[in-house]
């Protein structure tokens, strides 16, 4: 008579316990590593299509961030204006836009506003699920030009998947922007940019990382 061999209930058990407990240490890692690279992908888009606005903007209009002012929310929000809110809500795919009033969402990363939260800027929501925030003026200069310095540089932040969370600013893996060997790992969601002349750049240490950093 042959004998069969087998598992008994307790090692299988034993078996499905151990592979349990590797799949809590490590799923969190993974989740982490592939929203991270969803994070990269989408602001490294949203750089692309701002700019691409930009450019299509002049072959249009014949005007660049150079020529839009900013200087005026009144003009900024005229449908003629050769202004930065135009620029942006003519080029691109706009769900609604905002200044503060008028929004149901509003929420913060770090200290940057978006939606309702920013009443001293424009917000504006595209139809991707990506948001753009930016400052309604500057203080001096009228126009995005490189040269700008302190409150008249044209700043302001993308967040990737909108309100949704995490809503956190992408900081180096040392919690720091600003690090000289700045490397990030794990994305989040909201990126600093600047804006001037036909470019929308990165504008922070670890924002530049995740943009030039590969992966």
């Amino acid at each position: 008579m042959t004998k069969r061999f087998g598992f008994t209930l307790a090692e299988v058990l034993i078996t499905l316990g151990i592979i349990g407990v590797v799949a809590a240490m490590t799923m969190p890692t993974l989740l982490n590593s592939t929203q991270g690279a969803q994070y990269r992908t989408a602001y490294k888009k949203a750089l692309s299509v701002l700019s691409q606005a930009v450019v299509m903007n002049v072959a249009l209009d014949d005007y660049d961030l150079a020529q839009a002012t900013v200087t005026d929310s009144a003009k900024a929000i005229d449908g003629t204006s050769t202004s930065l809110y135009n620029l942006f809500n003519n080029r691109m795919n706009v769900a609604k836009t905002c200044d503060g009033a008028g929004c149901s969402e509003g929420w913060q990363a770090n200290s940057i506003n978006f939606g309702a939260s920013a009443t001293g800027n424009y917000t504006f929501f595209f139809n991707d699920g990506i948001t753009l925030t930016f400052k309604k003026s500057g203080t001096g200069s009228s126009n995005c030009t490189e040269t700008n310095t302190g409150n008249d540089r044209c700043l302001g932040a993308i967040d990737v998947n909108g309100a949704k969370n995490p809503n956190r600013l992408v900081t180096c893996d040392d919690g720091t922007t600003g690090a000289t060997n700045c490397k990030v790992t794990n994305p989040t969601d909201v990126y600093p940019v600047i804006m001037y002349d036909q470019s929308v750049l990165p504008n922070s240490q670890a924002a530049r990382a995740v943009l030039f950093g590969g992966k």
